[in-house]
């Protein structure tokens, strides 16, 4: 509001809505008040305001009076360069989003012309396929109808139609003409004036649905190409003179205790679906993979006709030729010469010095650890089958194996060492296997050599040489010099013309295995040392609980063969598994035979274990349990590159122990340590112990994760004596008393707070405190204990020499009387170990 003078002063604005308020105070007075409320003021743009903001800040920066108050020049400079940014970069989004957009519509239209052009092609490519069908049809029809016509009689003269129908064989129907085949082959392909797909067409064109099966009729389920072929050869059968009914063919069905339907009707040559039929006839539910006795077998067979043959499992193995060969189809073959003795006696070295070849350089530490197998060729042009066996008492059992193979034996004895437990063990394996056997004195040329004192030994295990009237050649030879080479191998050629070694080349092969491996790049291997009969590459085989397919023979030179024959070493290459060192490889006529015959033979060891382990009372597993409790085992995963040398390892650890410790053997295989065997060993905390094969990255990687030992070794000797280190370490420290003094009690004496003390005189030795006490009364013991105090005269001392008097008081026992003695003594742990 404003007064006559034209100045502002303060009020209400109109508008504003005016009334009285009552107010209540103390006492009951109220007082009326006027008030006044405002209205919210509310601002509305006027019309053709809303312009742009470029224009308006123009015009503000034109017109000084059209500026916000407060802004200066600079300031709206700034913004309008910040508006003038903003409405930039709004442009080019818009522009980008244009762009991609049109770019995606292209892609779109382009995948678009794509799938079209491909759609088109294959549409294209099927209609050719329908087309090429149709043709192959259209011909094979043909040549069906001009085979049908050639074979028809030609209708010449209406009169000879009778006749010809009198020639016909009753029940047979005559040839349609190929006019009518034509049209009715037409009138099929045609419905309701729609041409149709041939059946092969419909056969081909894709996967059944539901409403076609349930529909049937066209679009039901179609026949086979084969069974196409047999309606057609059946309708050219019938067309050529009628159909004739096939003879039953009457077989022999090999019946083994229980079979499986699907292979009953493989043997008889029937239909699955039919024998299911006879059998559910019979009230025998049974489908083709399961399994049905002999009994039942018998009706179903006798059903269709065929001839029953009754089988056992073990007749599987009579397949395998045993008939003895023909006097006439023998051939003279090379003696098997195995070479045994002492480790380190120079059997390697022998065999080198004869072959001309440094295997020693190859073995680790110069121990062969392998039974090699070698051919040489003599000079007079003989051919020699030679066999390397170890000498360490580890392979015992190896060395058996090569004297059950072998023809002569030569017996290799260090001149300056003698006979030694390997060179009897050796004698022994000699004498079993029933073998000649020649004694090689070897290491003749060093200056301690004693040839005499080797025969004089010889005696003592009735071995008799020829210098002492016996029948055993012995020949002095030096592998280092050659010296006495030419008469050792003429010896072995006068033993073996003497044993006249006669084999039939010509048969299914039969040789023993010397040694198996697992080899990386080739798989299971095995050393197949042939006795009779030729191995060609080829041959199915069975061998133990394996069998295989030659795929591959390389001789001990390392060159490929084609075949090897008797007393040929080969190493064989397309076995299914690793075969046990000392099996027989058998040859089979074929592939079936082989696998049943490792079937039965594996299950025959399964059953045999089996019935080994259900042959222990509950009382006798009681009683290992018990005895279990009380002694500490040592287990280990061994792994190696051969059979024989797994199992020479196997047999060494079962010896390592006494009746407080042992070694187990959780797993031993050959090849590679693989991860399955880290696992194996995290579980039961045992090491790895790798013989000449090493552990592949996977299984490093997870020993290092679960922090299991893996060691490697290449010599036995080593593995032998580490194990047995880890093993002694299980066993109890034997405790060991050493007495050091006695004491006898003069006086007894009661202390307070101590209880008895004993008025004690030092007899002999010393008296400690710290070492243990036995009282002793009329030489027996009646405590022992340790001492509580130990004092010369009254003070504590640590202890008391021969000849002094002191004081002595036992912890916890206070029976003590004057001519006691007291025996003093110390203990001390003494670690032990496996001898």
């Amino acid at each position: 509001m404003s007064d006559s003078d034209g100045k502002k002063t303060l009020g209400l604005l109109s508008g504003g809505r005016s009334g009285q308020v009552k107010q209540s105070f103390s006492h009951g007075r109220t007082k009326n008040v006027v008030v006044e409320t405002k209205r919210k003021r509310v601002v509305v743009p006027k019309p053709g305001a809303q312009k742009s903001a470029t224009g308006t800040a123009g015009a503000a920066m034109g017109d000084p009076s059209k500026r916000p108050a407060g802004i200066s020049d600079a300031e709206l400079e700034r913004r309008m360069k910040a508006l003038a940014a903003a409405k930039a970069r709004e442009s080019e989004d818009e522009e980008r989003r244009a762009a991609e957009e049109q770019a995606r519509a292209e892609e779109r239209e382009r995948r678009r012309s794509e799938a079209e052009q491909k759609e088109r092609e294959e549409r294209e490519r099927e209609e050719r396929a329908r087309q090429k069908a149709e043709e192959e049809e259209r011909k094979r029809q043909e040549e069906a109808d001009e085979a049908a016509r050639a074979a028809a009689p030609a209708p010449v003269e209406a009169e000879k139609a009778p006749a010809a129908d009198r020639s016909a064989p009753r029940g047979a129907a005559p040839a349609p003409s190929p006019r009518k085949v034509d049209r009715e082959r037409d009138d099929r392909r045609e419905v309701k004036g729609k041409p149709t797909r041939g059946d092969d067409d419909v056969r081909r064109a894709g996967k059944l649905t539901l409403n076609q099966a349930l529909a049937g009729g066209e679009g039901g389920r179609q026949r086979s190409l084969a069974a196409m072929k047999r309606k057609q050869e059946r309708a050219r059968q019938k067309a050529m003179g009628g159909l004739q009914d096939r003879e039953k063919v009457v077989r022999e069905v090999q019946l083994p205790e229980a079979i499986m339907v699907s292979e009953l009707a493989n043997r008889m040559a029937e239909r699955v679906a039919d024998v299911v039929k006879a059998l559910m006839q019979s009230g025998i539910m049974a489908t083709q993979n399961q399994t049905i006795d002999a009994d039942t077998a018998e009706l179903i067979i006798e059903e269709f006709g065929h001839k029953v043959v009754r089988v056992s499992d073990a007749d599987v193995e009579q397949v395998i030729d045993s008939v003895d060969d023909k006097p006439d189809d023998l051939r003279p073959r090379p003696p098997v010469v195995t070479i045994m003795g002492h480790v380190d006696h120079g059997k390697t070295s022998l065999l080198d010095a004869i072959r001309k070849t440094k295997v020693v350089a190859g073995e680790a530490g110069g121990i062969t650890q392998h039974i090699g197998a070698y051919q040489v060729t003599t000079d007079s042009g003989a051919t020699l089958t030679f066999l390397d066996t170890p000498g360490h008492a580890a392979f015992t059992s190896m060395r058996a194996r090569g004297a059950q193979v072998t023809d002569i034996v030569v017996l290799v004895v260090a001149a300056d060492d003698a006979v030694m437990p390997q060179t009897v063990e050796a004698i022994n394996h000699a004498k079993a296997a029933k073998v000649p056997m020649i004694v090689a004195i070897n290491k003749i040329d060093k200056p301690s050599a004693n040839p005499q004192k080797v025969r004089t030994d010889l005696l003592q295990h009735e071995v008799v040489v020829e210098e002492f009237s016996g029948d055993v050649q012995d020949v002095e030879v030096s592998a280092l010099s050659g010296l006495g080479l030419d008469d050792l191998l003429e010896a072995i050629a006068l033993q073996a013309e003497v044993l006249e070694l006669k084999a039939n080349p010509d048969r299914a092969a039969m040789g023993a295995v010397i040694e198996a491996q697992l080899d990386v790049g080739r798989g299971p291997v095995a050393t197949v040392l042939v006795q009779n009969g030729t191995l060609r590459q080829g041959d199915i085989f069975v061998v133990g609980e394996k069998w295989g397919k030659v795929r591959a023979l390389v001789n001990d030179k390392g060159e490929r063969v084609e075949a090897a024959g008797p007393s040929e070493p080969v190493e064989v290459l397309g076995l299914n598994g690793t075969p046990e060192a000392g099996d027989v490889l058998n040859v089979v006529e074929t592939e079936a035979q082989a696998r049943e015959i490792a079937a039965y033979r594996e299950q025959l060891a399964k059953d045999k274990r089996a019935a080994a382990g259900a042959a222990t009372t509950l009382e006798q597993l009681m009683a290992r349990a018990k005895d279990d409790k009380n002694i500490s085992e040592l287990p280990i995963v061994v792994k190696a590159d051969v059979q024989g040398s797994a199992e020479a390892i196997v047999q060494a650890m079962e010896k390592i122990g006494n009746e407080e410790v042992r070694v187990r053997v959780l797993h031993s295989g050959v090849g590679a340590i693989t991860e399955t065997d880290v696992g194996l060993a995290e579980a039961s905390g045992a090491p790895v112990i790798g013989f000449n094969v090493r552990a592949n990255a996977p299984a490093r990687n997870a020993a290092n994760q679960k922090g299991v030992e893996i060691r490697y070794y290449s010599v036995i000797y080593d593995l032998v004596d580490d194990v047995k280190a880890a093993a002694s370490g299980l066993l109890k420290a034997e405790v060991r008393e050493n007495f050091i003094g006695y004491a006898k009690i003069l006086e007894v004496f009661k202390v307070s707070n101590v209880g008895k003390v004993a008025g004690c005189l030092v007899t002999e030795g010393v008296a400690r405190r710290s070492a243990g006490v036995r009282l002793l009364r009329d030489n027996v013991v009646i405590h022992e204990g340790t001492l509580k105090t130990l004092k010369r005269f009254k003070d504590e001392v640590p202890e008391v020499q021969s000849g002094q008097e002191c004081g002595m008081a036992f912890e916890n026992y206070d029976d003590i009387r004057p001519n006691d003695v007291i025996e003093i003594f110390e203990r001390e742990e003494v670690e032990r170990s496996l001898g």
